[in-house]
């Protein structure tokens, strides 16, 4: 039997050969963009993840400081120790499941009042699942990127209340795992639980934290940026968050040495930093430098509206991969102004 074709009619056979070179061709691409996030994330002879931070996620910081430090007061205007917030963090991730939020689902951050953000963020982590920032209002979502909302509530703390306070995560992020996603009108920046606490570790060392300092940060959530100094750093640091007079302030507004540090992301402007400036790139989960110096685990070099980046801290890509082959080369990951 002869077999007649139109032009645009294919055997089946034919079809599902293109679709499995279309898949493998996908494949070969991502894979040869990892290859490049990898060798932008590795710095000198150090490659990613094996820098100790110590914790294996940051679901595990707050366990892990409550061994040690669970009566130091986290949110001092508020009288929440870290095993408070921690028994809160439970209850919280009770709340959500009860809403149908599984491990691996991305889950938008609502801005709630102070900490009842940081701890919607910290019940998020517990469960297994990932949080999603969103850098403004009524942005149009990539349809290939599957988010859920939950209710909104007034006061989060008596919401959980009537939860237990013990949880049992059915799954435990690791440090390679995605922990974060900012998302804006022209990209998605995926963050792992590695670079943010490598990022916050960081930032500790750079500025000299010590524990049982006084902090206060201005930041809204609606950036990397809070996630590290406003959710991470305090309990990261052991530090107590406040309002009344804090040792340090950290904010995008001005402000004068002896009383903090602000944050710029004008980077195109680094001749004008001053000591007490701290560097911010969303694609370096936060932080970049300290005044001039590069924070810890991170090179980077500005030129021609460009800064080039290369170390732990750098992101694991866009959900976008043309934006991925465009932004990183000769082992750095470039952002154009």
């Amino acid at each position: 039997m002869i077999l007649k074709y139109q032009k645009d009619f294919k055997p089946w056979f034919i079809n599902q050969l293109l679709i499995k070179h279309s898949f493998n061709t996908i494949n070969m691409q991502n894979h040869s963009i990892d290859k490049l996030v990898y060798k932008a994330q590795t710095i000198g002879n150090i490659e990613p993840i094996e820098y100790m931070t110590p914790y294996p996620s940051t679901q595990a910081l707050i366990e892990g400081q409550n061994i040690k430090y669970g009566k130091h007061i986290v949110y001092n205007d508020y009288n929440i120790s870290n095993y408070n917030f921690y028994e809160l963090i439970q209850q919280t991730a009770h709340w959500l499941k009860k809403h149908n939020i599984k491990p691996k689902d991305n889950v938008i951050v609502q801005e709630l009042k102070f900490p009842q953000t940081q701890l919607l963020l910290f019940g998020i982590w517990h469960l297994g699942a990932v949080g999603v920032i969103l850098e403004n209002k009524n942005l149009n979502i990539d349809k290939s990127l599957s988010i859920k909302s939950i209710p909104k509530t007034n006061n989060l703390f008596e919401t959980v209340s009537s939860y237990p306070k013990k949880y049992n995560p059915e799954d435990k992020a690791l440090l390679r795992d995605i922990a974060i996603l900012i998302i804006n009108n022209k990209k998605t920046i995926s963050l792992s639980h590695y670079s943010l606490l490598i990022n916050t570790n960081s930032i500790q060392k750079s500025l000299n934290l010590k524990a049982g300092e006084k902090v206060f940060c201005n930041l809204k959530p609606i950036s990397s940026s809070w996630v590290v100094f406003s959710a991470l750093l305090p309990i990261y640091a052991g530090l107590s968050f406040t309002k009344v007079k804090p040792d340090i302030i950290i904010t995008f507004d001005t402000i004068n040495k002896k009383n903090g540090f602000q944050l710029r992301n004008d980077w195109e402007n680094f001749n004008d930093f001053k000591s007490h400036h701290i560097g911010i790139c969303s694609e370096n989960t936060a932080a970049f430098c300290v005044g001039k110096e590069a924070i810890h685990l991170t090179q980077f070099d500005i030129k021609n509206q460009e800064i080039w980046i290369k170390g732990h801290s750098v992101m694991n890509g866009y959900l976008n991969k043309i934006q991925d082959q465009s932004s990183f080369d000769n082992d750095y990951m470039i952002i154009k102004k």
